[in-house]
């Protein structure tokens, strides 16, 4: 009998979140096409940047007129996974899709994970309404559509499947949703990969042994992740939240904006830093001679764009910025400049986004094994000296990182200390609290 149930539920999943898998997979190939598309036309034509306080005109307005709905992007979909009241309108696939190209061909700095992850998530969630299935079962397709986005607009399938489930709750993985969000990141990646799109290919860096000397320069290299971090969330959320207080209309919000990244833009001389900035990222692991500060003007680009409200992703340009990183301490620290670059483009995402284990499996998906000892350990480190802080506040929590017992609910981030003016939750009573 129990043999009998598994099959039906091997069945249901290979099912539906092969279906996932198959929407998402053609979102992010559309998408990629797109952001391919629009990035070689602004390269061709560096005129258009000029634009880009018209452009934050003209999105603001769209999405200040239909795009309320949807205004949580990323936060909306861990809020469903979490509350499931509402339906994720079925518009935030063609309006994030569109204000993502859109930023990009007008040289905005963001990334492209935010929107496949929420186009995989508004197009689980149409799905699951049309098929009606269960609660529990709606919820469960939601982390596949996190993951079905997410591992095939990147190209690492196993990654993805694991940041659908670690993303929901900091500290906690939701094995039930395992095979559906397994099934959708990989039927999602080969679906993207065979309508024609090519990942970036990442230089293999050499295996680096571990020794105490090793041990104790990995840890110097996560501290210095870990601030990276906290000052990338600091500043992006501050950022939004000081001009939603000083300018409380989208449109001239994201105009002030795109005049800002223009203006740095023409302070620092060069296009590196406009939308993804993957040559860099690539160019971090061959390069000794990089600008030490290259990933301090992408933080400051990314914060500014993101911060004032355009549409996109933190991944890359959080990749950009730990590679760079990466780099930098590498040689300062006297360690393999390739290895350093591989280890910070994953660890600072991870820190930041509170996903150590995914984004160590991204590493090795994007670099080869001999990386994962070593992205392991500052991916873990950083992530705990973080703190309560990530790139989406939607998060919950059940324990807090230093320890201590189960606090009385799932808590979003949001609602930490540090995070907003509120009171933390009261912990459960300690004969109650179980790991």
């Amino acid at each position: 009998m129990n043999l009998s149930r598994g099959a039906r539920s091997l069945a249901q999943w290979l099912l539906l979140g092969g279906l996932v898998g198959v929407v998402c997979g053609g979102a992010s190939a559309l998408f990629l096409h797109l952001l391919e598309q629009a990035t070689a036309f602004r390269e061709a034509h560096p005129v258009i940047i000029y634009t880009l306080p018209l452009a934050g005109l003209v999105i603001g307005a769209l999405y200040a007129k239909w795009g309320k709905p949807i205004r949580g992007g990323n936060n909306l979909i861990i809020d469903t996974v979490h509350e499931g009241d509402q339906q994720i309108p079925l518009r935030m696939a063609p309006m994030v899709l569109l204000g993502t190209v859109l930023t990009h061909l007008f040289g905005g700095s963001a990334g492209r994970e935010g929107t496949a992850v929420q186009m995989g998530g508004s197009l689980a969630d149409a799905l699951s309404h049309r098929l009606r299935v269960s609660a529990d079962t709606r919820r469960e397709l939601l982390a596949a559509g996190i993951a079905g986005g997410f591992g095939s607009v990147f190209g690492t399938p196993i990654a993805g499947a694991v940041f659908g489930l670690e993303v929901v709750v900091v500290g906690r993985l939701g094995y039930e949703a395992l095979l559906p969000a397994l099934v959708a990141s990989v039927v999602g990646d080969l679906v993207t990969r065979s309508l024609g799109i090519v990942h970036t290919v990442y230089p293999t860096p050499a295996a680096l042994a571990l020794s105490v000397w090793v041990l104790a320069k990995w840890l110097a290299f996560a501290v210095a992740v870990a601030g990276v971090a906290i000052l990338f969330v600091e500043a992006t959320h501050r950022l939004k939240k000081l001009l939603e207080g000083r300018v409380p209309w989208l449109p001239v919000r994201m105009a002030i904006g795109g005049l800002a990244v223009v203006g740095l833009w023409k302070l620092v001389g060069t296009n590196a830093y406009l939308g993804l900035g993957v040559p860099t990222i690539v160019r971090s692991f061959i390069d000794p001679e990089l600008p030490e500060a290259a990933f301090a003007w992408k933080l400051l680009f990314t914060a500014v764009t993101l911060g004032s409200g355009f549409l996109g992703g933190e991944v890359t340009p959080l990749f950009f910025i730990g590679a760079a990183l990466g780099n930098v301490l590498a040689r300062l620290l006297g360690l393999p400049v390739d290895l350093g670059a591989a280890v910070g483009m994953a660890a600072l995402f991870a820190a930041a986004a509170n996903t150590p284990l995914s984004l160590s499996i991204m590493a090795v998906e994007l670099v080869g094994a001999s990386v994962l000892p070593h992205v392991a350990i500052v991916s873990t480190v950083a992530y705990l000296l973080t703190g309560h802080r990530g790139i989406y506040p939607s998060q919950r929590i059940a324990r807090l990182k230093h320890g201590g017992p189960l606090l009385s609910r799932l808590v979003p981030l949001r609602e930490l200390p540090g995070e907003s003016s509120k009171p933390p939750p009261q912990p459960t009573p300690p004969e109650s609290s179980q790991p």
